[in-house]
């Protein structure tokens, strides 16, 4: 087990019940939260926070294409919450995207530990775990 508790945020059905199925059989998370927005994702880490700390996950695989907030926006928002969730929590990029920006803006970001590309793979689960 890689990590006791692990959020999704992905607004596809499809890609969240893929990711899901891999972490599963491969035992990567103890504990797996889908959330489809952004918004929905950061409100989680802040009624967490609040109700259950033990429960804040240890990593986030967040999506970039998102309507309404994408990933980058969660970013933005993501450094001005608690110091405990920021510091708690890792992210990890989970797209589909080639374009060159959006990789560098998100492996520049301190709070995103890896660019893994989509689908999901049990390769992408090992190497975020070295």
């Amino acid at each position: 087990m890689a990590v006791k508790n692990l959020l999704l945020i992905d607004d596809s059905d499809i890609d969240n019940m893929v990711n899901r199925k891999i972490v599963e059989r491969c035992h990567f998370a103890e504990n797996i939260t889908v959330k489809k927005n952004a918004r929905a994702g950061l409100e989680y880490l802040n009624d967490t926070l609040g109700s259950n700390p033990a429960l804040l996950p240890e990593l986030i695989f967040l999506d970039i294409r998102m309507p309404d907030m994408d990933g980058f926006g969660f970013l933005e928002i993501f450094q001005f919450l608690d110091p405990a969730i920021r510091q708690h929590c890792k992210i990890a990029m989970l797209s589909s995207s080639i374009d060159a920006d959006d990789y560098r803006r998100a492996v520049e970001n301190p709070f995103v530990i890896s660019f893994v590309n989509k689908p999901l793979s049990v390769q992408a689960l090992q190497e975020i775990t070295r």
